[in-house]
Protein backbone atom coordinates (compact mmCIF):
# COMPACT_ATOMS: atom_id res chain seq x y z
CA UNK A 1 0.00 0.00 0.00
CA UNK A 2 1.32 3.57 -1.00
CA UNK A 3 2.03 5.45 2.14
CA UNK A 4 -0.42 8.49 2.19
CA UNK A 5 2.13 10.92 3.17
CA UNK A 6 3.83 10.62 -0.94
CA UNK A 7 2.80 12.13 -3.57
CA UNK A 8 1.57 9.09 -6.16
CA UNK A 9 5.01 7.96 -7.87
CA UNK A 10 7.13 9.20 -4.91
CA UNK A 11 8.81 6.14 -2.66
CA UNK A 12 7.20 5.31 0.66
CA UNK A 13 9.54 6.68 3.23
CA UNK A 14 9.61 3.63 5.31
CA UNK A 15 11.40 1.67 2.65
CA UNK A 16 13.79 4.30 2.48
CA UNK A 17 15.09 4.27 6.29
CA UNK A 18 12.78 7.00 7.48
CA UNK A 19 10.67 7.37 10.28
CA UNK A 20 8.37 9.64 11.32
CA UNK A 21 8.56 13.42 12.28
CA UNK A 22 10.55 13.94 15.28
CA UNK A 23 9.48 16.50 17.46
CA UNK A 24 11.67 18.71 15.54
CA UNK A 25 9.95 18.46 12.35
CA UNK A 26 12.34 16.68 11.03
CA UNK A 27 12.34 13.03 8.95
CA UNK A 28 15.30 10.59 10.69
CA UNK A 29 16.96 8.46 8.69
CA UNK A 30 17.31 4.68 9.80
CA UNK A 31 18.91 2.82 7.09
CA UNK A 32 20.73 -0.35 8.28
CA UNK A 33 24.65 0.70 7.91
CA UNK A 34 24.17 4.20 7.57
CA UNK A 35 26.48 6.30 9.62
CA UNK A 36 24.65 9.66 10.15
CA UNK A 37 21.98 9.82 11.79
CA UNK A 38 19.82 12.88 11.09
CA UNK A 39 19.22 15.56 14.00
CA UNK A 40 19.35 12.45 16.45
CA UNK A 41 23.11 12.79 17.00
CA UNK A 42 23.00 16.37 17.30
CA UNK A 43 20.29 18.57 18.65
CA UNK A 44 19.15 15.70 20.86
CA UNK A 45 22.57 14.68 22.18
CA UNK A 46 23.48 18.22 23.30
CA UNK A 47 20.10 18.42 25.42
CA UNK A 48 20.65 15.46 27.21
CA UNK A 49 24.07 16.67 28.29
CA UNK A 50 22.50 20.15 29.35
CA UNK A 51 19.72 18.51 31.27
CA UNK A 52 22.32 16.02 33.05
CA UNK A 53 24.36 19.48 33.72
CA UNK A 54 21.48 21.17 35.22
CA UNK A 55 20.69 18.37 37.18
CA UNK A 56 24.19 17.59 38.58
CA UNK A 57 24.18 21.00 39.67
CA UNK A 58 21.43 20.81 41.54
CA UNK A 59 22.25 17.77 43.17
CA UNK A 60 25.77 19.43 44.22
CA UNK A 61 24.34 22.66 45.43
CA UNK A 62 21.86 21.14 47.85
CA UNK A 63 24.57 19.02 49.42
CA UNK A 64 26.83 21.87 49.51
CA UNK A 65 23.70 23.88 51.14
CA UNK A 66 22.33 21.58 53.33
CA UNK A 67 25.93 19.74 54.57
CA UNK A 68 28.57 22.06 54.06
CA UNK A 69 31.27 20.57 56.83
CA UNK A 70 30.81 17.31 54.97
CA UNK A 71 31.19 18.60 51.44
CA UNK A 72 34.39 20.39 53.08
CA UNK A 73 35.88 17.09 54.31
CA UNK A 74 35.13 15.02 51.14
CA UNK A 75 37.05 17.75 49.20
CA UNK A 76 39.84 17.80 51.82
CA UNK A 77 39.61 21.84 52.49
CA UNK A 78 39.22 24.18 55.43
CA UNK A 79 36.02 24.13 56.96
CA UNK A 80 33.86 27.44 55.84
CA UNK A 81 30.51 26.66 55.68
CA UNK A 82 29.64 30.41 54.58
CA UNK A 83 31.79 29.69 51.45
CA UNK A 84 30.61 26.27 50.57
CA UNK A 85 27.09 27.51 51.28
CA UNK A 86 27.59 30.31 48.63
CA UNK A 87 28.94 28.19 46.31
CA UNK A 88 25.92 25.72 46.95
CA UNK A 89 23.41 28.79 45.77
CA UNK A 90 25.60 29.31 42.63
CA UNK A 91 25.13 25.62 41.65
CA UNK A 92 21.45 25.76 42.34
CA UNK A 93 20.81 29.12 40.78
CA UNK A 94 23.00 27.82 37.39
CA UNK A 95 21.43 24.12 37.35
CA UNK A 96 17.57 26.01 37.23
CA UNK A 97 18.55 28.12 34.58
CA UNK A 98 19.93 25.27 32.62
CA UNK A 99 16.28 23.27 32.95
CA UNK A 100 14.43 26.53 32.83
CA UNK A 101 15.53 28.11 29.94
CA UNK A 102 14.46 27.16 26.36
CA UNK A 103 18.35 28.83 25.17
CA UNK A 104 20.52 27.40 28.68
CA UNK A 105 23.33 28.43 26.96
CA UNK A 106 24.13 31.37 29.27
CA UNK A 107 23.60 30.00 32.28
CA UNK A 108 26.04 26.98 30.91
CA UNK A 109 28.55 29.75 30.48
CA UNK A 110 27.78 30.63 34.18
CA UNK A 111 28.78 27.06 35.23
CA UNK A 112 31.86 27.24 33.50
CA UNK A 113 33.12 30.90 35.41
CA UNK A 114 31.79 28.77 38.43
CA UNK A 115 34.37 25.80 37.80
CA UNK A 116 37.11 28.21 37.04
CA UNK A 117 36.55 29.77 40.08
CA UNK A 118 36.30 26.33 42.27
CA UNK A 119 39.60 25.30 40.18
CA UNK A 120 41.53 28.29 41.83
CA UNK A 121 40.23 27.72 45.05
CA UNK A 122 41.57 24.27 45.06
CA UNK A 123 44.66 25.31 43.93
CA UNK A 124 45.30 27.73 46.98
CA UNK A 125 44.03 24.60 49.25
CA UNK A 126 46.32 22.19 47.40
CA UNK A 127 49.40 24.55 48.81
CA UNK A 128 47.87 25.37 51.70
CA UNK A 129 48.67 24.11 55.09
CA UNK A 130 46.40 21.77 56.89
CA UNK A 131 44.31 20.57 54.31
CA UNK A 132 44.51 17.05 53.05
CA UNK A 133 46.18 17.48 49.62
CA UNK A 134 45.09 13.61 48.36
CA UNK A 135 41.18 14.82 48.67
CA UNK A 136 41.92 17.95 47.39
CA UNK A 137 43.84 16.30 44.17
CA UNK A 138 41.26 14.06 43.69
CA UNK A 139 38.69 16.85 43.69
CA UNK A 140 40.35 18.89 41.40
CA UNK A 141 40.41 16.01 38.95
CA UNK A 142 36.66 15.59 39.34
CA UNK A 143 36.04 19.77 38.78
CA UNK A 144 38.14 19.66 36.10
CA UNK A 145 36.32 16.25 34.50
CA UNK A 146 33.04 18.57 35.16
CA UNK A 147 34.38 21.74 33.63
CA UNK A 148 35.07 19.91 30.62
CA UNK A 149 31.88 18.86 29.70
CA UNK A 150 30.45 22.61 30.66
CA UNK A 151 32.92 24.01 28.07
CA UNK A 152 31.70 21.60 25.32
CA UNK A 153 27.60 21.96 26.33
CA UNK A 154 28.62 25.74 26.78
CA UNK A 155 30.50 25.94 23.04
CA UNK A 156 27.35 23.53 21.03
CA UNK A 157 24.77 25.47 22.57
CA UNK A 158 26.08 28.97 22.37
CA UNK A 159 26.80 27.80 18.67
CA UNK A 160 23.42 26.81 17.55
CA UNK A 161 22.12 29.50 19.26
CA UNK A 162 23.80 32.69 17.46
CA UNK A 163 24.47 30.48 14.25
CA UNK A 164 22.00 27.61 14.11
CA UNK A 165 24.43 25.22 13.31
CA UNK A 166 26.03 22.26 15.27
CA UNK A 167 29.11 20.47 14.81
CA UNK A 168 28.96 16.63 16.62
CA UNK A 169 31.64 15.04 17.92
CA UNK A 170 32.42 13.34 14.26
CA UNK A 171 32.26 16.24 12.81
CA UNK A 172 28.74 16.11 11.02
CA UNK A 173 27.06 19.30 10.63
CA UNK A 174 23.66 19.97 11.07
CA UNK A 175 22.10 22.91 10.16
CA UNK A 176 18.69 24.69 10.66
CA UNK A 177 17.25 27.84 8.77
CA UNK A 178 14.60 30.07 7.48
CA UNK A 179 13.52 32.33 5.62
CA UNK A 180 10.44 34.55 4.23
CA UNK A 181 9.51 34.94 0.64
CA UNK A 182 6.85 36.53 -1.18
CA UNK A 183 5.96 34.15 -3.03
CA UNK A 184 3.30 31.26 -2.57
CA UNK A 185 3.89 28.02 -1.09
CA UNK A 186 3.62 26.18 -4.43
CA UNK A 187 5.84 28.39 -6.35
CA UNK A 188 8.97 28.25 -3.64
CA UNK A 189 8.01 24.52 -4.06
CA UNK A 190 8.07 24.30 -7.72
CA UNK A 191 11.18 26.27 -7.83
CA UNK A 192 13.02 24.32 -5.53
CA UNK A 193 12.15 21.01 -6.82
CA UNK A 194 13.75 21.65 -10.06
CA UNK A 195 17.25 20.95 -9.13
CA UNK A 196 18.38 22.12 -12.25
CA UNK A 197 17.77 25.75 -10.45
CA UNK A 198 20.42 24.79 -7.71
CA UNK A 199 23.50 26.09 -8.92
CA UNK A 200 21.92 29.62 -9.90
CA UNK A 201 21.75 30.50 -5.87
CA UNK A 202 23.86 28.27 -4.29
CA UNK A 203 27.39 28.99 -5.20
CA UNK A 204 29.20 25.77 -3.47
CA UNK A 205 26.95 23.28 -6.31
CA UNK A 206 28.31 22.95 -9.68
CA UNK A 207 26.03 20.76 -11.11
CA UNK A 208 23.00 18.92 -10.70
CA UNK A 209 22.08 16.17 -13.00
CA UNK A 210 18.37 14.06 -12.49
CA UNK A 211 18.98 10.75 -13.21
CA UNK A 212 15.20 9.51 -12.76
CA UNK A 213 12.46 11.03 -10.76
CA UNK A 214 13.43 10.77 -7.57
CA UNK A 215 16.93 10.23 -7.72
CA UNK A 216 19.71 13.07 -8.85
CA UNK A 217 23.85 13.18 -8.88
CA UNK A 218 25.53 16.66 -7.40
CA UNK A 219 29.04 17.87 -8.28
CA UNK A 220 29.58 20.61 -5.59
CA UNK A 221 32.91 22.42 -4.53
CA UNK A 222 35.27 20.99 -2.40
CA UNK A 223 38.28 22.22 -0.38
CA UNK A 224 41.57 23.60 -1.64
CA UNK A 225 39.81 23.95 -5.31
CA UNK A 226 38.70 20.36 -5.14
CA UNK A 227 35.24 19.14 -6.49
CA UNK A 228 32.98 16.13 -4.62
CA UNK A 229 30.37 13.84 -6.24
CA UNK A 230 27.40 12.03 -4.62
CA UNK A 231 23.83 10.63 -5.19
CA UNK A 232 20.92 11.31 -3.49
CA UNK A 233 17.43 10.08 -3.21
CA UNK A 234 14.29 12.19 -2.43
CA UNK A 235 12.71 10.31 0.42
CA UNK A 236 9.44 12.47 0.57
CA UNK A 237 7.86 14.58 -1.74
CA UNK A 238 4.63 16.59 -0.69
CA UNK A 239 3.95 19.25 -3.26
CA UNK A 240 4.12 22.75 -1.75
CA UNK A 241 4.73 21.50 1.28
CA UNK A 242 7.65 19.21 1.99
CA UNK A 243 10.58 17.52 0.59
CA UNK A 244 13.19 15.24 1.99
CA UNK A 245 16.12 13.35 1.11
CA UNK A 246 19.10 11.61 1.70
CA UNK A 247 22.59 10.69 -0.06
CA UNK A 248 22.80 7.09 -1.07
CA UNK A 249 24.87 5.19 0.84
CA UNK A 250 28.97 5.19 0.02
CA UNK A 251 28.57 9.06 -1.21
CA UNK A 252 31.34 11.13 -0.87
CA UNK A 253 29.97 13.72 1.34
CA UNK A 254 26.92 12.05 3.44
CA UNK A 255 23.40 14.24 3.94
CA UNK A 256 20.50 14.71 4.56
CA UNK A 257 17.42 17.27 5.40
CA UNK A 258 14.49 18.49 4.72
CA UNK A 259 12.93 21.82 3.38
CA UNK A 260 9.19 22.43 4.21
CA UNK A 261 7.30 25.62 2.72
CA UNK A 262 5.08 26.88 5.24
CA UNK A 263 2.43 29.84 4.64
CA UNK A 264 3.45 33.23 6.30
CA UNK A 265 0.88 34.70 8.92
CA UNK A 266 -1.48 36.86 7.53
CA UNK A 267 -0.65 35.76 3.94
CA UNK A 268 2.75 37.17 3.79
CA UNK A 269 4.07 34.99 1.75
CA UNK A 270 5.96 31.57 2.20
CA UNK A 271 8.34 30.52 5.16
CA UNK A 272 10.75 28.25 3.91
CA UNK A 273 12.81 26.43 6.64
CA UNK A 274 15.42 24.50 5.88
CA UNK A 275 16.58 21.55 8.14
CA UNK A 276 20.02 19.73 7.03
CA UNK A 277 22.91 17.08 8.39
CA UNK A 278 26.29 16.41 6.33
CA UNK A 279 29.22 15.14 6.62
CA UNK A 280 31.90 17.20 5.30
CA UNK A 281 35.23 15.82 3.83
CA UNK A 282 37.41 15.61 5.91
CA UNK A 283 35.27 15.37 9.00
CA UNK A 284 35.48 17.50 12.18
CA UNK A 285 39.25 18.41 10.70
CA UNK A 286 37.53 19.19 7.98
CA UNK A 287 34.83 21.30 9.42
CA UNK A 288 36.85 23.29 11.12
CA UNK A 289 39.40 24.35 8.41
CA UNK A 290 36.29 25.00 6.42
CA UNK A 291 35.19 27.65 9.31
CA UNK A 292 38.40 29.20 9.55
CA UNK A 293 38.24 29.94 5.70
CA UNK A 294 35.34 31.14 5.80
CA UNK A 295 33.25 28.26 4.82
CA UNK A 296 30.80 28.55 7.28
CA UNK A 297 27.68 26.23 7.01
CA UNK A 298 25.65 28.37 8.24
CA UNK A 299 26.73 31.67 7.33
CA UNK A 300 26.43 29.60 3.41
CA UNK A 301 22.99 28.39 3.93
CA UNK A 302 21.96 32.22 4.75
CA UNK A 303 23.38 33.30 1.95
CA UNK A 304 22.13 30.88 -0.40
CA UNK A 305 18.69 31.37 0.83
CA UNK A 306 18.74 35.01 0.02
CA UNK A 307 20.00 34.68 -3.26
CA UNK A 308 16.78 32.21 -3.94
CA UNK A 309 14.59 34.49 -2.42
CA UNK A 310 16.03 37.31 -5.05
CA UNK A 311 16.06 35.39 -7.51
CA UNK A 312 12.59 34.42 -7.02
CA UNK A 313 11.10 37.47 -6.10
CA UNK A 314 12.96 39.37 -8.77
CA UNK A 315 14.54 37.15 -11.47
CA UNK A 316 17.95 38.40 -10.48
CA UNK A 317 20.60 37.77 -7.90
CA UNK A 318 22.16 41.96 -6.72
CA UNK A 319 26.03 41.83 -7.60
CA UNK A 320 28.76 44.67 -6.78
CA UNK A 321 30.99 42.70 -9.84
CA UNK A 322 31.26 46.29 -12.12
CA UNK A 323 30.46 48.41 -9.94
CA UNK A 324 33.03 51.32 -9.23
CA UNK A 325 34.45 51.83 -5.65
CA UNK A 326 37.15 53.00 -3.13
CA UNK A 327 39.87 50.57 -2.27
CA UNK A 328 39.24 48.30 0.18
CA UNK A 329 41.55 47.64 3.47
CA UNK A 330 42.66 44.20 3.92
CA UNK A 331 40.31 43.37 6.54
CA UNK A 332 37.50 44.26 4.27
CA UNK A 333 38.50 42.10 1.65
CA UNK A 334 38.87 39.47 4.19
CA UNK A 335 35.31 39.79 5.82
CA UNK A 336 33.43 40.73 2.06
CA UNK A 337 34.26 38.84 -0.86
CA UNK A 338 34.36 40.79 -4.39
CA UNK A 339 31.26 40.14 -6.24
CA UNK A 340 29.21 38.95 -3.19
CA UNK A 341 25.66 39.84 -2.25
CA UNK A 342 24.51 41.41 -0.21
Amino acid sequence: MQNPSTSPGQPDASRHGLSSLNEHGSYLPGQAGRSMRFKASGADRDERLAKALGWFSIGLGVAQLLAPRTMSRATGVSDHPFLMRAVGVREITAGVGILSQRQPAPWLWTRVAGDAMDLTMLGIAAVSPGNQRRRVAAATLAVAGVAALDVVSSVRHSQRQTTGAGTSATGAVSVEKSITINRSADECYRFWRDFNNFPRFMKHIEAVQALSDTRSHWKAKGPAGTSVEWDADVTVDQPGQLLAWHSIEGAEVENAGTVRFERAPGGRGTIVRVDMEYNPPGGKAGAMIAKLFGEEPAQQIDEDLRRFKWLIETGVIPTTVGQPSGRRDALTRLLFRKGAPG
